[in-house]
């Protein structure tokens, strides 16, 4: 089991279905968003934070669509009131 530090300093487990759904949102398909999810599941170790996992996924998604990455960005900064 994988567990990730998230940015408050808390530590919980990897859930691969948080990336799948993080991805959807931005307009990517579910296989693709799967596909994203795997590959972070295949480098994520113990520790890895969730601005690592962020920043894979944004890439991914840039290199597919940048649209998605920018999508991702706006939420972030719209919703979640962060500056990515």
């Amino acid at each position: 089991m994988v567990m990730v530090k998230k940015r408050d300093g808390r530590t919980e487990l990897f859930v691969l279905e948080k990336v799948v759904v993080s991805a959807v949102k931005t307009g990517a398909p579910i296989d693709y968003a799967r596909t994203i999810a795997k590959d972070i599941e295949k480098i994520a170790k113990d520790g890895i934070t969730t601005q690592d996992i962020k920043g894979k996924v944004l890439s991914m998604l840039k290199t597919k669509n940048p649209d998605w990455e920018k999508n991702w960005l706006v939420y972030d900064n719209a919703v979640k009131k962060r500056k990515t």
